[in-house]
């Protein structure tokens, strides 16, 4: 085992805190947390703290918090750390060429997805949409390219036909976590191996709009979107002009009218999708809770009614 290293960490969400508190109590040590500007959040827009952030000032870590890293005293904040190594795990902000040749042992990055495949934001959220079998991290090495470094340690996992992309994210958060921590003790002794040429594929950004189903798509591919956008940002159709949350979904054979709800039972509401019904076990009414689908079609004439 090698010498311990200082490192630098960046991160913001909870998937970073989580690599955060594995490094803090590894034996190596963190000389600076580097997490994105407080944001306004909630309905009341008030300037909230990172995940990240909270749990460095917990652990009384110095935390600094650039804009971007363009500015060279943002650079110098990060020369004058002296780290060894920069492990940046969902941090939000670009990271220049220059930034990433500071630390002597370059930067270590956590990606969500075995490389090349789902290279960028959401690489758990699209692995779930297309129906993957598998996932797992890299640790990789990072250079100018988006996630194209070189992978040090790779760790897998299956995905279950019911994980939801909270589900996978947690899973995932703590094979990461472990996975640095080993990557850290076992630098600079690793051998980095090139990502294959093959097999590259991209992770888009999600969006609220995408959430929305399209019932004319099949119904498998809608449970995946179920799942894949549970907790965020909700899969989600219209009623009577009002957005209803879908929380639980299974797919069935059978069909109708795209959208058209053929039938209401004490395990949910069956809607026509294009290929087979898609059975809505869990829902949110607009300002309302989360309950069945059986207590929500109580008292309500579904049968005939058309989702949009």
């Amino acid at each position: 085992m090698n010498t311990p290293l200082s490192v630098a960490f960046a991160g913001t969400p909870e998937f970073a805190r989580v690599a955060l508190d594995a490094i803090a109590a590894s034996r190596h040590s963190i000389v600076g947390v580097w997490t994105q500007p407080d944001r306004p959040a909630g309905r009341g827009r008030k300037l909230t703290v990172s995940p990240v952030k909270a749990r460095a000032l917990q652990l009384s870590l110095p935390v600094h918090q650039p804009k971007d890293f363009r500015a060279p005293e943002a650079k110098q904040v990060l020369a004058d750390a002296k780290a060894d190594v920069m492990v940046v795990v969902a941090y939000g902000l670009i990271l220049p060429v220059s930034v990433l040749a500071i630390p002597r042992l370059g930067c270590l990055n956590i990606h969500a997805s075995l490389l090349p495949r789902w290279r960028g934001a959401a690489p758990i959220q699209r692995a779930l949409l297309a129906g993957d079998a598998e996932s797992g991290v890299a640790i990789m090495q990072m250079e100018k390219g988006l996630d194209t470094g070189a992978v040090l340690l790779e760790r897998r996992t299956l995905i279950a036909a019911d994980d939801t992309g909270g589900d996978l994210h947690d899973r995932l958060a703590a094979l990461g976590a472990a996975a640095v921590v080993e990557v850290l003790d076992r630098l600079p002794e690793l051998k980095p191996i090139p990502q294959a040429a093959a097999g590259v594929t991209y992770a888009a950004k999600l969006s609220k709009k995408e959430a929305r189903l399209d019932w004319n798509r099949p119904a498998e591919e809608l449970a995946r979107a179920v799942r894949a956008y549970d907790p965020w940002p909700v899969a989600y159709c219209l009623y009577e002009g009002e957005p209803l949350r879908i929380w639980r979904a299974q797919a069935l054979s059978g069909g109708g009218a795209p959208g058209t709800v053929l039938a209401v039972g004490k395990e949910g509401v069956d809607v026509a999708t294009g290929q087979g019904i898609l059975r809505i076990l869990e829902l949110q009414p607009a300002g309302g809770r989360r309950l069945p689908g059986a207590d929500f079609a109580r008292g309500r004439d579904l049968k005939g009614v058309t989702f949009s």
